[in-house]
């Protein structure tokens, strides 16, 4: 019994692994590929970049999570997803080229995360269906998705070098390519609501919205698409301000991050025991608001252990606040409603929030950019970092003061 779920939690650890694989390869170079001398785009293509993935957060994952819990196996939805992304990576490179307008790039770029998107949650439904004690055995099969971002950074930046070249798209591909086929390997999500019957809010996705009755549940998701407007700051500019502070490799240097990451989220279940929901998320909001302060204190003197010491703290942002949220959630849905429900919490926080983050952070970055007069552009990172820095604060805040989650509530 014990080897046939390790053997289950080593397929579930792979799937982790290429699922954050894709994604690391790109998304954290994206903005310093538009902003390279070879393409030359505007601002607004980064802020674009980082606005596809809200919107296709918005309207797939809750569409796909009803198709998982109603029609098709989830394994099998995930393989469809990631073989249509993964054609649709290997084609941006030819609308990048030489003299290409942005405007293919990002229509693409749109397709690309419209098939994405749904798999954050449908990878989180076929794990939870597969493990029995989510707080032990989740964080250590999700470290490897970690791992998957880190080693997807250091593939891209350091030994390809290709933080401003399209080869990063063709890697996002070919791993796509590549999960598409081992999800047909992954263990059985059968589908928990399959022949009930279906109202209108089935087919839309939408009952999962009804677990906004619970305060506690509703007091979280309202939390999670506040905190994540100004995380979108931090994904869309903190590599190309990682890059304006002296950092050769800005992939590469992201990827600490992520190796910090790797050690809270082992440590999440003596975390659990020790803190409790609540406490767990108030703790990644805090990590946030430091981190943002970090990158402002930083910025005129380029102090770079400081910049190095913000992007350390991903590791509590992100597994004190995301995981842990995932868990919640699981937790709180009933059975045949778990697969809207983790697509209902990626609409919240990857969709409404990051999505009007990624507007906003456009407008600041905006604000605080001037020209020389030989038209160079100078950025007031200091001003910058500080807004985000605040706004998280004062989430926090309302959080703390609010939320009722019990201790065991995770």
């Amino acid at each position: 019994m014990q080897s046939q779920e390790r053997a289950v939690g080593s397929r579930l650890s792979v799937m982790m692994f290429l699922q954050f694989f894709i994604w690391g390869s790109w998304y954290v170079t994206v903005g310093n590929f538009i902003k390279s001398e070879a393409v030359g785009w505007a601002d607004a293509d980064v802020g674009w970049a980082y606005q596809v993935g809200p919107i296709a957060a918005v309207v797939s994952p809750l569409f796909l999570g009803m198709i998982a819990d109603r029609f098709f196996a989830s394994e099998r939805v995930l393989a469809t997803m990631h073989l249509l992304g993964g054609i649709v990576m290997f084609s941006l490179p030819a609308v990048a080229g030489d003299g290409a307008t942005s405007d293919t790039f990002g229509w693409l770029l749109l397709v690309y995360m419209l098939c994405y998107m749904p798999t954050l949650g449908l990878s989180n439904t076929v794990a939870f269906h597969s493990i029995t004690n989510q707080e032990k055995q989740f964080p250590v099969i999700r470290v490897f998705g970690t791992l998957g971002w880190i080693v997807a950074g250091v593939v891209v930046s350091k030994f390809l070098g290709a933080d401003e070249d399209s080869l990063q798209f063709q890697v996002a591909g070919g791993a796509s390519v590549l999960l598409a086929a081992f999800s047909l390997t992954l263990p059985h999500t059968p589908p928990p609501a399959k022949g009930q019957s279906a109202s209108v809010a089935d087919l839309l996705g939408l009952r999962s919205v009804a677990l906004m009755k619970d305060p506690s549940f509703a007091v979280f998701m309202i939390a999670s698409f506040l905190v994540c407007i100004p995380l979108a700051a931090y994904y869309a500019y903190a590599p190309i301000f990682v890059s304006a502070t002296g950092f050769e490799a800005p992939g590469y240097t992201m990827s600490f991050g992520q190796w910090s990451e790797v050690i809270f989220m082992l440590a999440m279940p003596l975390f659990f025991a020790r803190l409790g929901v609540k406490w767990m998320l108030a703790v990644g909001m805090l990590a946030w608001v430091v981190r943002y302060g970090l990158f402002s204190m930083a910025a005129d003197d380029q102090v770079q252990w400081m910049v190095l010491g913000g992007i350390l703290l991903h590791g509590i942002c992100y597994d004190f606040f995301f995981v842990t949220g995932q868990i919640y959630v699981d937790k709180a849905a009933p059975r045949e409603l778990r697969g809207q429900a983790q697509g209902f919490l990626v609409l919240m926080t990857q969709g409404l929030g990051l999505g009007l983050g990624a507007t906003l952070a456009t407008d600041l970055k905006d604000q605080v950019t001037t020209k020389t007069d030989a038209g160079a552009e100078v950025v007031d990172w200091a001003q910058f970092w500080w807004s985000p820095a605040l706004f998280a604060g004062a989430v926090l805040l309302v959080f703390v003061a609010v939320f009722r989650g019990r201790k065991s509530a995770a």
